[in-house]
């Protein structure tokens, strides 16, 4: 998953982004919104949300003023009156209570809407999702309450720069201090069940090359986010958002080794054998849910599954 942060006091920007093909679009109402612009921003996002969805993106959010500013209350008066809202995210978010707050707004306003016009879950209650943004030491301590406060809340997100600010911290290109954190709340977030966990932003965007194609740091954080357990990355200018959607979509060969598996562990079943192996390497359990795994993102991820398992129909257990 990616998402794609647009200022919401930018007309330009609001209309470009109804071009993208984004897992998430966030329109900004707090840290790129200026303070005498906060009314515009409300209104122009408003109207950007009450058009009709672009066929490429999934999910609409809004990035709310934080709780404790005192302008999330009617942020989220107006906001959610569109039916077109999908998620709402929390910034600075230091305590169950943040999300509490927005989780009663949430409810009491959905449930003076007309059903028809109120976004429905799977289960087919009313529903918005919550992402909360991750951006401070008491955050970091509270991780298990917050992810435990509300039904609502689907992930959390990763927020860099004001963690920095927060602990007195220097950026480096090795990111390793944010090690700590970054492992936190992958952790926290697979203990809860939470299935979106969203890295930090690559501040560098500008291209350095006469192709136009972003700086290598995307691709090298892109890669390390993945490789502790994030599940997508944020984006702050169109230039990015082909590298992260391919580094946090599975690789080719993943996805056939994943449809290799559970091909030949269905015939291993049968078979009464729990356990058997694949290439030389031993297959079992934790394996086979992995490889079932990468088939669900792949599919997630527009990949032809079905292309593949006819290809490979034929594999069987060694």
């Amino acid at each position: 998953m990616f998402t794609f942060t647009v200022p919401g006091s930018s007309q330009k920007f609001l209309d470009k982004s109804r071009s993208l093909s984004a897992d998430c679009v966030i329109y900004d109402l707090e840290d790129s919104v200026t303070p005498h612009k906060k009314a515009d921003a409300r209104a122009l996002v408003r109207r950007a949300l009450d058009q009709p969805v672009p066929p490429d993106i999934r999910e609409q959010a809004v990035r709310i003023n934080s709780v404790e500013s005192g302008l999330a209350l009617k942020d989220l008066t107006d906001v959610l009156q569109s039916p077109n809202l999908s998620t709402i995210v929390v910034p600075k978010v230091n305590s169950a209570s943040d999300l509490t707050f927005v989780t009663d707004v949430v409810s009491h306003t959905l449930a003076t809407r007309p059903k028809q016009q109120a976004p429905q879950s799977l289960s087919g209650r009313p529903q918005i999702s919550l992402l909360a943004l991750i951006e401070s030491a008491k955050s970091i301590t509270n991780l298990p309450q917050i992810c435990s406060s509300t039904p609502f809340l689907q992930g959390l997100i990763f927020a860099a720069e004001d963690f920095a600010l927060d602990l007195s911290l220097t950026r480096t290109p090795s990111l390793t201090e944010f090690l700590f954190a970054r492992s936190a709340i992958v952790t926290a977030a697979r203990a809860h069940d939470l299935p979106s966990t969203i890295d930090l932003v690559c501040t560098a965007y500008k291209s350095l090359t006469p192709d136009g194609s972003p700086p290598p740091v995307l691709e090298e954080e892109s890669r390390g986010g993945k490789r502790l357990g994030f599940n997508g990355k944020q984006c702050i200018h169109p230039s990015q958002v082909a590298t992260v959607q391919r580094v946090f979509s599975p690789e080719p060969e993943e996805v056939e080794w994943a449809v290799r598996v559970m091909i030949a562990d269905a015939k291993a079943t049968a078979a009464g054998r729990g356990a058997w192996s694949l290439d030389g390497k031993m297959i079992d359990v934790p394996v086979v849910e992995k490889a079932k795994a990468i088939v669900r993102k792949a599919g997630a991820c527009r990949v032809d599954v079905g292309a593949i398992k006819s290809r490979w129909k034929d594999q069987q257990p060694e």
